[in-house]
């Protein structure tokens, strides 16, 4: 059954761009948490649901463009096979962080905060994320790691 788990990958979180609560993320400013839990202490879940796992992040990490993730749905968990069959579908593509503020910054009359320092808990996969630009981008087997298969709301050009 291990053979069917699904692989994906995106960007969870993308530095300088600002989500619908008004928080931007610096560079950064996930380094300290990453460091101290690595992928395997940051939990997957469906929907920012604890009672939720549907699988499990094989790599997290920071890159020029923002936090890149990759991990595994598990074939053994019914949430996780429906996971996977949403998202080759197009019907869920959403990537989401759950986290906790360690360091902000605010200007004077500025509406937006910059997120310096995260204290990373989970990446979840969302229906609607709070950074719109947050997506899975590509989904594959395990038995097909050696070849990419986009989504197919990804080869029409859509986020």
């Amino acid at each position: 059954m291990a053979q069917m788990d699904g692989i994906i990958e995106g960007y969870a979180s993308l530095f300088g761009v600002t989500d619908q609560a008004g928080d931007r993320v610096a560079p950064g400013a996930f380094t300290r948490s990453l460091t101290k839990k690595g992928a395997s202490g940051i939990r997957m879940l469906y929907q920012h649901l604890a009672a939720e796992p549907v699988g499990v992040w094989t790599l997290i990490k920071e890159d020029a463009r923002g936090l890149f993730v990759r991990g595994r749905l598990l074939a053994g968990i019914g949430r996780a096979r429906e996971v996977l069959a949403l998202i080759r579908a197009g019907a869920l593509d959403g990537l989401s962080i759950g986290f906790r503020t360690i360091n902000a910054v605010r200007r004077p009359g500025e509406t937006v905060r910059t997120l310096t320092e995260i204290d990373l808990w989970e990446v979840s996969v969302v229906t609607f994320p709070m950074l719109d630009a947050a997506r899975v981008t590509s989904v594959k087997a395990r038995a097909d790691m050696c070849f990419k298969t986009r989504t197919p709301h990804l080869r029409e050009g859509r986020p």
